[in-house]
């Protein structure tokens, strides 16, 4: 929501670069509060494939113009939100296609700042319980972030206007997320899918919408 207000004062680039504050908070403090449920192997299975999107969305962030993964990523998007909104069974993806998503993934994390629909679409079809998905997409969050900021430090990218709009609005977000961390698990596991499956496809429809043409 706030990443929302500040898009009416502060451009898009800034906006992504802003983004990783809040994302590692989130998943730190959700790690911490959660039960360890977090295969590292499985994860580092993840990251591996994440890593090289997320090496190539770096090079495209810095040196091309986005228009184009801005397009086809809200397609896709939206696509996978649309099925999982009117699919009745549980989502299966078959190897190949988990890869593919965690490559994806990595690559818009670190080229716009979000990756969780494709990161969730891939979690969805492989687990069923949503704290084990929950803490898994957390996990690749946080690994995925680390790097970006990495990144955004190797490249001189936060710049004094960023950083006073991290020490500012930091500890706020950190309060708020460490005391509403416990509401996921007063949700059921199909309510859980749904409202999964409708964000990613109001997301997608929504980045399809803010798309620069």
């Amino acid at each position: 929501m706030m990443v929302m207000v500040m898009t009416l004062f502060f451009d898009a680039k800034t906006l992504v670069i802003f983004s990783v504050m809040p994302q590692l908070l989130t998943a730190t403090i959700g790690l911490i509060r959660s039960p360890k449920t977090v295969n590292i192997v499985f994860l580092a299975k993840m990251l591996a494939f994440g890593t090289i999107g997320g090496v190539a969305g770096l090079v495209m962030f810095y040196r091309f113009p986005t228009n184009v993964f801005y397009l086809t990523l809200a397609i896709a998007i939206s696509l996978f939100g649309f099925y999982l909104v009117i699919s009745p069974h549980i989502l299966k993806i078959n190897p190949i296609i988990q890869r593919v998503l965690d490559i994806v993934a990595g690559t818009s994390q670190t080229l716009i700042g979000i990756s969780g629909p494709i990161a969730m679409t891939r979690l969805l079809g492989s687990f069923n319980d949503k704290l084990i998905i929950r803490n898994y997409a957390l996990a690749f969050f946080l690994s995925m972030n680390l790097f970006r900021t990495g990144g955004y430090i190797i490249n001189d990218t936060f710049t004094d206007e960023i950083l006073r709009m991290m020490l500012i609005s930091g500890p706020i977000i950190a309060i708020v997320l460490w005391n509403t961390n416990h509401l996921h698990v007063k949700v059921n596991e199909y309510l859980f899918r749904k409202v999964v499956s409708w964000v990613i496809l109001l997301g997608g429809i929504s980045l399809l919408i803010r798309t620069p043409y």
